[in-house]
């Protein structure tokens, strides 16, 4: 017996990982930080457009670029995360967001709000979120737990929308929207001191543990790999789905009619069923082909959208719809890293989760936009509406087809 425990503790020393508790405590409290105060910038629209005297496109060209800036930059702050260790891309990135959000506090033209709140926010957020904390989740959590612990993760992100929210309410209401910023980016500054839970010992004196492949080589692996590609093209309508109804519904259903107070519930509850969500999908793909579960979620998306448009309008609908949505919201995310995870190793899934989540960003900045051009167009989001059926039935078929296993890699190869 002690035998044994001798050598499964000196397995352990020789590979170095973190306990999963503490993996999971200071990533989901990062997560949960970097996500709740992102999801509540849609506060800030009319106060900050009402002082400045600026229009709602000034603003809301801010967050789209912030999209896009996030969706590129995580490429790259994968890519170091990958080679330096995600400590000090965290502690930067953390920096980085509370200048940002100064910034948005008091920045004086749109041109320099878009710098704050689109460019510096959006590189902060590429390096405090999902890409970089899987990586740490895939490096030091087995390929047993892996899904299930990227879902709790994933689940803690959806918990922040629904804690944070409220809170950045309460602080506009009570300190005003300017003080408000400043106090988001203290709360900022807590990253600092979880991300040091998440230093991982073989990256001691900022040498990264030997690597088979170059960046470049496991780069032209994955983009050259059909089931890479068929899970971006995924990711695509993902972020097209969720980013065209998390801004426009609010509009939508004051356009029907219903009170302000309709939407905020709504998306309350859409965070709030999102937690059960992405831990469901993650606890599920321990146990089934995580490609058939996101075909059923992105195909159930599509359900859901049908029967919303055709139910009568009331806020007992608008409720069911939200919660049906928060089910699938981010559930997507933990079965798709894991199939990377799964399919490439975990040497460079930072990386590769990083240009995986870029194709979501590019669906989520094509989602906002066409909402607000098509309405513009059409007074209407109907059209937006069928596009979003449309390409969930789409995910759902180039889903099917992906294949889970491990790459075959040829021996010369990986000399490479």
């Amino acid at each position: 017996m002690l035998g044994t425990l001798g050598k499964v503790l000196g397995m352990h020393q020789h590979h170095k990982t973190l306990p999963l508790w503490q993996v999971l405590a200071c990533g989901a409290a990062i997560v949960t930080l970097s996500m709740g105060v992102r999801h509540g910038f849609g506060l800030w629209l009319q106060p900050i457009t009402q002082a400045q005297d600026w229009t709602r496109e000034n603003f809301a060209m801010a967050i789209a670029i912030q999209n896009l800036t996030w969706g590129f930059a995580g490429i790259f702050s994968g890519m170091l995360a990958d080679r330096f260790g995600a400590f000090r891309v965290i502690v930067t990135c953390a920096v980085l967001y509370a200048l940002g959000l100064v910034g948005m506090a008091y920045s004086s033209t749109p041109a320099l709000f878009t710098a704050t709140a689109g460019v510096l926010i959006g590189i902060a957020q590429a390096g405090t979120t999902y890409a970089v904390i899987y990586g740490v989740i895939g490096r030091n959590v087995s390929a047993a737990k892996r899904s299930w612990a990227m879902g709790v993760a994933a689940a803690a992100g959806s918990f922040g929308q629904f804690l944070m929210v409220p809170t950045e309410g309460y602080l506009i209401s009570t300190f005003g929207w300017q003080e408000a910023l400043v106090w988001l980016a203290l709360s900022v500054m807590l990253v600092i001191p979880l991300a040091y839970g998440l230093r991982e010992p073989g990256f001691g004196g900022g040498t990264a543990p030997h690597r088979e492949q170059s960046i470049l080589y496991a780069l032209r692996e994955a983009m050259a790999y059909r089931s890479f590609q068929l899970l971006m093209a995924g990711y695509f309508v993902c972020g097209f789905q969720v980013v065209f109804i998390g801004v426009h519904m609010p509009s939508y259903l004051k356009d029907h009619g219903l009170s302000p107070e309709v939407a905020s519930i709504a998306l309350a509850l859409i965070g709030l069923f999102n937690v059960f969500g992405t831990y469901i999908a993650g606890s599920l793909g321990q146990r089934m082909a995580k490609r058939k579960i996101l075909s059923f979620i992105y195909f159930s998306r599509s359900v859901a959208i049908v029967l919303f448009l055709l139910a009568p309008l009331t806020p007992m609908s608008v409720y069911i719809f939200s919660g049906v949505m928060g089910l699938l919201w981010l559930s997507t995310v933990p079965p798709t890293n894991a199939v990377v995870a799964q399919i490439f190793g975990v040497a460079h899934l930072s990386m590769l989760g990083g240009f995986v989540f870029f194709s979501h960003q590019i669906g989520s900045f094509m989602g906002v936009w066409l909402g607000g051009y098509l309405y513009d167009k059409t007074g209407s989001y109907d059209i937006v509406w069928y596009i979003s059926i449309a390409l969930g039935v789409f995910a759902a078929l180039v889903n099917l087809p992906v294949k889970e296993n491990a790459i075959a890699r040829a021996p010369k190869a990986v000399a490479a």
